[in-house]
């Protein structure tokens, strides 16, 4: 191995294994009951954002900037939890942890690509948030369905492209070590980390994504809320105060529940070293937690939503009596 590894190293040839190990948890008994756990939140996760993504397509009222973000964010959710989740559960449920290294590089693409889309989509909200109630005279000429569509458009391609040349940056280095990743999927530090020449760049991009991704986007959500608080005050009457806090309300609910355990797990891993178990833990409910409950605090909590949902099965029960064919 030592000596193939000197004759590619010397012709600029990366040495890349054939299959990668991922290995999850380290000595923890009966840790398939947490991945069943796991199973449970995708069924849920699918079964809400699916729900959510039917409703807005088939409501035409909600055919409307805000719920093309909304939109778009279920998508986030659900395209998120599927390049995860049934990977996972193949993996360790089913005993099979051997991954290929293309398998393993198209895996951290769409994990990272998509909770990419989540967060900038959070930002889309909060702008959508900040024109409505700072300026609400100017939010249907400023917020329309094409800027909406071109915002959606701009960050699927700028995330695509950042996450291609993240994970491309992989193809540079050379593993001669050990190809056991200590996560429990493709996750990029733990891969690169098992190279045996230089992986410099790649600690810049990783740095790099959690500063553009985590720390920009919460920075620019907190700074619409900061303004938003300013124009709160100028309304007078509380019954108007109410009602645009309440506007605010679930979004911030779900900023909190998506920004603040990840923020939390990079700041701890960057200043202390913490223990795998209680990493991979963290990680694992930072990535499947928010898409599930997503459609249950923000999305199904919106007035619309709850309307037309209950519009939708009432329409389902009046034709289920027609026919004769009754549950009740």
């Amino acid at each position: 191995m030592s000596a193939m590894f000197s004759k590619n190293s010397s012709l600029n040839v990366p040495l890349r294994p054939a299959f990668f190990f991922i290995s999850g948890f380290s000595n923890i008994p009966h840790s398939n009951y947490y991945y069943i756990f796991l199973s449970f939140v995708y069924v849920v996760t699918m079964l809400g954002n699916l729900f959510v993504m039917i409703i807005i397509y088939r409501g035409h009222s909600l055919h409307t900037p805000k719920y093309m973000a909304i939109f778009n964010l279920a998508i986030a959710d659900v395209c998120q939890s599927t390049a995860l989740i049934p990977n996972l559960i193949k993996t360790f449920l089913f005993d099979s942890q051997e991954i290929t290294y293309e398998a393993c590089l198209a895996n951290m693409f769409f994990v990272f690509f998509f909770s990419c889309m989540q967060s900038t989509t959070l930002v889309i909200l909060a702008y959508d948030r900040f024109v409505a109630i700072c300026f609400p005279l100017r939010y249907h000429a400023v917020v329309t369905n094409i800027s909406m569509g071109v915002l959606i458009t701009v960050t699927w391609t700028f995330n695509s492209a950042v996450m291609s040349f993240t994970v491309v940056l992989i193809n540079r280095l050379s593993f001669c070590k050990s190809t056991v990743i200590d996560s429990f999927f493709c996750d990029y530090g733990p891969v690169y980390r098992l190279a045996c020449n230089d992986y410099s760049l790649n600690i810049i991009m990783a740095y790099l994504n959690i500063a553009i991704f985590i720390f920009l986007p919460l920075t620019l959500i907190g700074l619409s809320y900061i303004c938003i608080l300013v124009a709160l005050f100028k309304i007078t009457s509380w019954e108007g105060r109410l009602k645009a806090c309440k506007t605010c309300f679930s979004h911030l609910t779900l900023v909190s529940i998506f920004y603040i355990p990840t923020a939390c797990t990079y700041i701890t891993a960057m200043t202390v070293s913490i223990h795998r178990n209680a990493k991979i833990i963290n990680t694992s409910l930072s990535y499947s937690l928010p898409p599930m409950i997503n459609p249950i605090v923000y999305s199904l909590n919106t007035a619309d939503i709850k309307d037309l949902g209950a519009l939708g099965i009432d329409t389902l029960k009046i034709s289920i009596d027609k026919d004769g064919i009754s549950m009740m």
